[in-house]
């Protein structure tokens, strides 16, 4: 039987991070991916934004995981060749209710470290002449990435640290402290792997992966929701320079306006809780009959949206564990302090602000490894 220090399992921005960080701190490391290539799942289907760290509770996983992820994002963006842009965002209000709800973000923004300006209406149409509100923040650390150029610079990053990425390799479960503290994962091949330390990197798959963990008591794995967001892009080119977002409410950022590297608009994404069984049962497809919900939304802040300017683009589904109307928890990094296994960690509900935060997830993964070594 094979065996390694450390299985990361998910070859998405999030596993690859953590594998390199692990590699680099002299680890023997696989990170096994279901797909034929990295960055399939969760990777592939999201706005490519650079998270300021403006929305999550102070001291929290969030929020602190989101800052620190920023700065080393952009500097292995800048170090890597990485196509990025620090754009900027606005954070518009419509109403003076909102406006109130844009200080509290403001404070929230200042108590994590970020920077913000206010700006009152006249202010904000001067950087956007298109935009339509009363109020705005303007978040000048925020941008926008090549998602999958940053995977395949986490991968050579990892593969030159002697790492080894293992496509087509699916995991079935594992069973846990298996004779002198080794785990021994089982793969859907029947063929096995014994390590160290397993991080359970799976997204959408990872809390029914972690159910089928022997030796890890399931009061320690919470329930899984799916909720699919659906994007639009704009036909022709948008009169805005800067990403451009609705105050939020609590577990969604509402629909907004995203730029890709060569200036493409698109909107979304949208809020639509699914009933599936697992990840393997969800639809990706866009329903045009949706666009009518983004024109009544996007004209809140940019009147001039013409008819017929929204065309189907893709989706993504969030990770999430919580479900409607339940306020969106933080981060949940299982290490060994939490569950009581040694040399697991389970990465559960990584959705956004994950891609922004992906680096400092690494970081946080291989010190509690660090912290929990004999």
């Amino acid at each position: 039987m094979d065996r390694v220090d450390a299985i990361v399992i998910g070859a998405g921005a999030v596993g690859l991070a953590v594998g390199r960080a692990l590699a680099q701190s002299g680890r023997e490391t696989i990170v096994v991916e279901a797909h034929p290539a990295i960055g399939q799942g969760v990777s592939s289907r999201n706005s490519e934004v650079i998270h300021a760290g403006l929305y999550y509770a102070p001291g929290s996983l969030k929020a602190k995981l989101c800052v620190r992820g920023k700065q080393l994002l952009y500097d292995l963006c800048a170090s890597h060749g990485v196509s990025h842009r620090r754009c900027g965002k606005l954070v518009v209000a419509m109403t003076e209710a909102e406006a109130l709800a844009l200080q509290t973000l403001r404070s929230r923004a200042d108590a994590n470290g970020v920077p913000v300006q206010w700006l009152d209406g006249a202010q904000a149409r001067a950087l956007e002449p298109a935009l339509d509100c009363v109020a705005a923040l303007l978040s000048p650390s925020t941008g926008i990435v090549d998602s999958h150029g940053l995977m395949l610079a986490l991968q050579g990053d990892f593969e030159t640290a002697g790492g080894m990425v293992a496509l087509g390799s699916a995991v079935d479960s594992a069973v846990l402290g298996q004779g002198g503290g080794l785990h021994l994962i089982r793969m859907a091949d029947g063929s096995e792997v014994a390590a160290r330390e397993i991080v359970n990197s799976a997204s959408l798959h990872a809390c029914a992966l972690a159910r089928r963990f022997e030796g890890l008591d399931k009061a320690h794995v919470p329930r899984a929701y799916f909720a699919k967001g659906n994007y639009f892009a704009l036909a022709g080119r948008a009169p805005f320079s800067r990403l451009i977002y609705p105050a939020p409410t609590d577990a969604w950022l509402g629909v907004h306006l995203t730029l890709d590297l060569g200036g493409q608009a698109k909107f979304g994404p949208d809020l639509e809780w699914l009933s599936v069984d697992g990840p393997d049962d969800i639809d990706y497809q866009v329903d045009p009959r949706r666009a009518d919900g983004f024109y009544a939304r996007v004209r809140h802040y940019w009147p001039q949206l013409p008819d017929g300017a929204l065309q189907p683009s893709y989706s993504g589904v969030r990770p999430k564990i919580h479900g409607p109307g339940e306020s969106a928890p933080d981060f949940r990094i299982d290490g060994p302090a939490l569950h009581g296994v040694p040399g697991l960690v389970n990465l559960f509900g990584i959705e956004s602000p994950g891609l922004t935060s992906s680096l400092a997830i690494a970081e946080h993964v291989a010190a509690l490894f660090e912290r929990s070594s004999p």
